[in-house]
C-alpha cells in the first residue's frame, strides 16, 4: 500500500525573494501545461471532459480562480523549500534577455 513520506520541509524559511519567485514558477507552470495540453489537442470547455479533450483551465494565469493559483503556488512552495532541505541554494544573478 502506498504511504506518502515527503520530506518535512516545517522549518524551512523562504526570504521574501524566494516567495514572490513562486508567482512567477506558478505562472510558468502553468504556461507549461497548457501548451502541453493544446499540443495533445485539449480545447478550453466550460467543464474538463476526457472524450471531449475540453478544461476550464486553458486560459491564462491571471484569469484562473484563486483556488487553481493555490493549488500551483503550494506545488511551487514545497519543491523550493525542498531544494533548500537537501541542501542547495538558490540565488538570483544577472541574466541577459527577457527573464527576470
Amino acid at each position: 500500500m502506498y504511504n506518502p513520506s515527503p520530506v518535512d520541509t516545517g522549518t524551512i524559511y523562504l526570504s521574501p525573494e524566494l516567495t514572490n519567485l513562486t508567482e512567477k514558477i506558478s505562472e510558468n507552470i502553468h504556461d507549461v501545461w497548457g501548451r502541453r495540453r493544446m499540443d495533445e489537442g485539449w480545447t478550453w470547455g466550460p467543464e474538463r471532459d476526457e472524450k471531449k479533450m475540453t478544461s476550464p483551465c486553458l486560459i491564462s494565469y491571471d484569469e484562473l480562480p484563486e483556488s487553481e493559483k493555490d493549488y500551483d503556488r503550494s506545488m511551487v512552495l514545497e519543491t523550493i523549500k525542498l531544494v533548500i532541505a537537501l541542501g542547495y541554494s538558490i540565488e538570483k544573478v544577472p541574466v541577459t534577455g527577457d527573464a527576470e
